[in-house]
């Protein structure tokens, strides 16, 4: 990483930080950084304390590593933000909670448009609190929970069965 006087062989960053490096080592000092997770890649002279500017540097490095640099400043800016995977199988696409709303649940995918529970991380489970959600429910479980909803079944307080009072008065018993 020594400075190069060469013209031909210069890799320059921007207007902001002016030190000339080799093209052959900044590509892969830009590589080892990408590696080690590293999206804010600073210019490697000791003294100076400017970042490397991807745009500057993209006509010098192939659009692979140029790409995989821009997917880790993404990821970088949305870990700090409260987000999760689409719990569908076939879209697992990235949901983040721009809006800091702490007791966010019933969310619709923008991606498959099928709604999950954004707390749980699962499925929407319709006639179930996130309390009762386990690492157990199925697609059967969410499919009972909307039907247990359309035909107004209720679940008693003890023993968290679903009942169904279709006529007579309107005293339940639990079964336990």
């Amino acid at each position: 990483m020594d400075p190069v006087t060469l013209s031909n062989n210069k890799f320059k960053n921007s207007d902001k930080c002016i030190h000339p490096f080799c093209t052959d080592c900044m590509i892969r000092y830009i590589q080892v950084k990408l590696d080690d997770n590293v999206s804010d890649i600073k210019c490697p002279d000791p003294v100076c304390n400017h970042s490397l500017e991807p745009l500057s540097c993209r006509p010098k490095i192939a659009h692979q590593l140029f790409d995989k640099w821009c997917d880790k400043l993404c990821e970088s800016a949305v870990l700090n933000l409260d987000g999760v995977y689409c719990p569908n199988k076939y879209c697992s696409e990235l949901i983040v909670n721009e809006c800091g709303d702490g007791d966010l649940r019933r969310c619709l995918c923008p991606n498959c448009r099928k709604p999950f529970c954004f707390r749980c991380k699962v499925p929407w489970h319709t006639g179930y609190k996130c309390e009762e959600i386990g690492e157990t429910m199925d697609e059967n479980d969410v499919a009972f929970g909307v039907l247990s909803e359309r035909n107004q079944w209720k679940r008693c307080p003890n023993c968290r069965h679903c009942v169904e009072r279709f006529d007579g008065c309107s005293i339940v018993l639990c079964r336990s």
